[in-house]
């Protein structure tokens, strides 16, 4: 095969890795999500997430993705979108009396524009915000992610995700103190470190065991 026809089906195969359903990159952005406040606390420094998404994606689906990326467990809670223009995006129920809100699982990313901010409001009474600002540049998902995404995906992130409900520990009663902390001692014994009888000779707050007491038998590691 000469050397043009095999760079034209190198080309071709790029390109249907590029497209798939019909969707080219150039219809995907990337959307940078900022946690500014929410239970009445406001978040500094604020954490953040990248997420692509394609212009055919929904609103609903955003909202999804941004809760699956600042760790939301319980969805039992109304969600809008508030657009610069004052559109307001969210779950349409003649009982709730929000006759003015567009229906976000209809509503698709294509009115989003480059540089564009809208707010993310998830809880409409812990009232988590979220600042969301549309990229300056078209994204290629299969350079960025390795893959074309089904929905909107987050491909980076930093900071601290607070838990929905200020909940420290399991059990978190908002008045209670933290129970004490056990270290490794109360794990199984899955990893050298952990366990009742490796831990009291561990060095304390770090597992660093030497080789040594890594190569005794674990019965005869005791306290």
């Amino acid at each position: 095969m000469s050397r043009t026809r095999v760079h034209v089906a190198r080309q071709v195969s790029i390109t249907r890795k590029r497209t798939v359903a019909g969707r080219s990159p150039r219809t995907w952005l990337s959307i940078r999500v900022e946690l500014v406040e929410g239970r009445g606390e406001r978040r500094w420094p604020r954490p953040g997430r990248l997420l692509a998404a394609d212009r055919n994606h929904t609103f609903a689906q955003l909202a999804l993705a941004v809760d699956d990326a600042f760790a939301r467990w319980d969805r039992s809670h109304l969600h809008e979108f508030q657009m610069s223009d004052g559109t307001r995006l969210g779950t349409t129920d003649p009982e709730l009396d929000n006759e003015h809100v567009v229906d976000d699982g209809k509503a698709r990313l294509l009115r989003l524009q480059p540089g564009e901010k809208f707010i993310y409001v998830f809880d409409l009474g812990d009232d988590w915000t979220h600042l969301c600002t549309v990229g300056n540049t078209a994204l290629d998902p299969i350079e960025t992610l390795g893959i074309v995404p089904a929905a909107p995906t987050p491909y980076f992130g930093w900071g601290e995700i607070p838990d929905q409900y200020g909940r420290a520990w399991d059990g978190d009663d908002g008045e209670s103190q933290p129970p004490p902390d056990p270290e490794f001692l109360d794990l199984p014994p899955l990893r050298p470190w952990w366990g009742a009888c490796i831990c009291r000779v561990a060095w304390k707050g770090a597992p660093r065991l030497t080789t040594a007491l890594l190569e005794m038998p674990r019965c005869a590691i005791q306290a």
